[in-house]
């Protein structure tokens, strides 16, 4: 990629919870995936272009719940990572048919190789890889091996709190922070289906190539907008 398009050129971390939220209500919004897929469309047309990497969702929580009730204490976190990471390979395949016109026609999932050819398309698919992390980290892996300065995570929250927001009504939003804060936040183990703002795997390694990561909201399309914009925005920038 050229110095522009390179500047044009961003990860998006899209958690499940934003597209398959987990709940009573537990299912894929297909009416955001309509406006995620004209949102994406219209910044495609102003010449950026995206490595999408997707969580898995309720469909992970159900398939690890549903593996660790059938084995008990047999079951292996190992083996509840792969059910999580082929969930999210799922669902990347089922964004990649939202863009099958404008993307690279296989989805990434292995990042030990940088593939050449995906450069070449403005929207490029990607999943789970290995157990040990969530697919933030898959993410910062991407920027790593494709020279990508900034990720942009795609939450259920407006921003980084100090607490859980949903859990406590007193949380106060983090417009900046440094990645050796988040890591004080977010600790420094990864368990199959840990909630936290950013994986503390995928901190390390961010915090050590000097990644730019956002947290935003990904319901909030015209805040995104702003973001790739460069206007000013809801959220949490950590570098």
């Amino acid at each position: 990629m050229t110095d522009k398009e390179l500047k044009n050129t961003y990860v998006l971390s899209l958690g499940g919870s934003v597209f398959a939220p987990n709940g009573e209500k537990s299912r894929i919004d297909i009416e955001y995936l309509h406006q995620f897929d004209k949102f994406i469309r219209k910044q495609v047309a102003l010449k950026r272009r995206f490595f999408i990497v997707t969580g898995g969702g309720y469909t992970a929580r159900q398939y690890r719940d549903a593996a660790a009730q059938a084995a008990g204490n047999h079951i292996a976190d190992e083996d509840l990572d792969w059910v999580g990471i082929h969930a999210t390979r799922l669902n990347s395949h089922l964004f990649r048919t939202l863009f099958r016109d404008i993307a690279y026609p296989w989805v990434l999932k292995h990042y030990e190789m940088v593939d050449k050819k995906a450069l070449s398309y403005p929207v490029v698919m990607c999943a789970g890889w290995k157990p040990g992390w969530s697919t933030d980290y898959c993410a910062v892996t991407v920027a790593e091996d494709y020279k990508i300065k900034t990720v942009i995570n795609l939450s259920n929250i407006d921003s980084v709190y100090n607490k859980d927001p949903l859990k406590n009504k007193d949380a106060r939003p983090i417009e900046k922070l440094q990645w050796s804060e988040l890591l004080n936040l977010v600790g420094s183990k990864w368990s199959p289906g840990l909630n936290s703002p950013f994986d503390p795997i995928a901190s390390r390694l961010a915090k050590k190539i000097k990644l730019k990561v956002i947290v935003c909201n990904g319901h909030n399309f015209k805040n995104l907008e702003k973001i790739l914009e460069g206007k000013k925005f809801t959220g949490t920038v950590v570098e």
